[in-house]
């Protein structure tokens, strides 16, 4: 009964369009009531203490650095060097697409800065070389959700302080199905670009220039060689590592490239303030509906419903793949990680699943909710950059999400594929 008071309040609301974090909050009020208290104090302190943690700054530093990246050239020097290496062959500007979005996703680690950074970069280019703008922004969208799982991942940040356990594991546990989610791409991109027609291939670029290209944005390459290397060597933490990332970043920008001045600089600043304060506000209300899930016993009562499937680790992995992936088309990637990591996280440990593990399979998952409609942040961010109809996206990204929902039952069925990678790093 608690969890349908709870999980009916909160969709309920959400129906009617209010916003996710007053949502959350009602139905931590509902089920306030339900358990015969109301006490406002508990609903301020718990959204004061669900802000006040430490590895959370990491979120508005890399967010910061991530802005900084775009507007001081970084992200656009990465993508020529791209081009100039693979843009002459069929398909080219495609494996562009991929090469950036893999190399954008070591520096930012969020999805929609990725998507919105390579639709305005590549779609023009895409347009200009005829190919089939369906196809071509399906990629750039399926590309984007890479983000969030090569380090440095804001989702894993959250997830991590969400289900309290390690963010550096969490960040070197990414870094191998990041990159096959990356050859997935490839190979899907490899089939559709075959089958084309009407594509003109740009002229191969000479040695020095891909010489050239390769120097302006050897600065851009060096950040996350820094930021991986620094956490596997215990130099910093995650947290610090964003304000590594962050002060890198803007040096380059000012000094090295001269692409910032004081007037941008302060639109970066505000534009870093507004989406931390959206993701910060969603912490603070989920940890209000997680104190009251808590005290309702709804961990328990998860629990006591899957307790059959604890038994068995792989099909309780895929039953919450299936659960996961139907949220995920109505919820995106931060709520649902808020809500549901604390609730899973006591199941997932009587079941001895790596929770390490757990994390990387639910984000990835998540993320792929970030590509399905009605919802699909990264959908509805490359249909306005890019200027495509909706329906033309979401036709050219389902080839991917079929390859990642595989790419998901293999690792499901393999947990080596994640965890072997980890431990040679532990």
């Amino acid at each position: 009964m608690d969890v349908l008071i709870f999980v009916g309040t909160l969709l309920g609301f959400m129906a009617f369009g209010m916003p996710i974090a007053f949502a959350l909050i009602l139905g931590a009020i509902g089920l306030m009531f339900h358990l015969s208290f109301f006490d406002p104090q508990i609903i301020v302190q718990n959204m004061l203490t669900g802000a006040d943690n430490f590895s959370l700054m990491a979120v508005p530093l890399f967010i910061l650095a991530g802005e900084i990246m775009n507007a001081g050239g970084m992200s656009r020097r990465m993508v020529f060097m791209a081009t100039t290496l693979v843009g002459h062959i069929k398909g080219g500007v495609g494996y562009v697409a991929i090469m950036a979005s893999i190399l954008l996703a070591a520096l930012s680690g969020s999805a929609v800065a990725d998507a919105a950074a390579l639709a305005a970069l590549l779609v023009p280019m895409l347009r200009q070389q005829g190919y089939d703008m369906g196809q071509s922004t399906g990629l750039i969208a399926a590309g984007g959700i890479v983000a969030p799982i090569i380090p440095p991942s804001i989702s894993f940040i959250i997830f991590g302080v969400a289900a309290n356990i390690s963010v550096t594991k969490l960040f070197i546990a990414g870094i191998v199905p990041g990159l096959l989610m990356g050859l997935t791409l490839t190979a899907v991109w490899a089939y559709s670009a075959r089958r084309s027609t009407g594509i003109r291939m740009a002229p191969k670029e000479s040695g020095a220039v891909r010489l050239k290209a390769f120097r302006d944005s050897l600065w851009a390459l060096f950040l996350p060689v820094i930021i991986i290397g620094g956490l596997r060597g215990g130099i910093f933490t995650p947290t610090e590592a964003g304000a590594v990332a962050a002060a890198y970043a803007l040096l380059i920008s000012v000094f090295v490239y001269r692409e910032i001045g004081l007037k941008m600089l302060f639109q970066v600043l505000v534009n870093t303030a507004k989406t931390t304060s959206i993701v910060m506000y969603l912490v603070a209300a989920a940890l209000v509906a997680s104190y009251m899930i808590t005290l309702a016993d709804l961990p328990d009562q998860l629990i006591d419903l899957l307790g059959p499937l604890t038994d068995s680790p792989t099909l309780l992995m895929f039953c919450i793949v299936v659960l996961l992936t139907l949220i995920g088309t109505a919820m995106d990637l931060t709520p649902t990680i808020l809500i549901l990591a604390p609730v899973m996280m006591p199941v997932i440990e009587k079941a001895g699943i790596d929770p390490t593990y757990f994390g990387v399979i639910f984000v990835i998952v998540g993320c792929a909710g970030l590509l399905t409609p009605p919802v699909g942040t990264v959908l509805n961010v490359v249909c306005s950059v890019a200027r495509v109809r909706m329906e033309e996206v979401i036709k050219g990204v389902m080839p991917y999400v079929i390859a990642y929902t595989l790419l998901v039952v293999l690792m499901v069925i393999f947990p080596q594929i994640v965890l072997v990678p980890l431990d040679w790093f532990y």
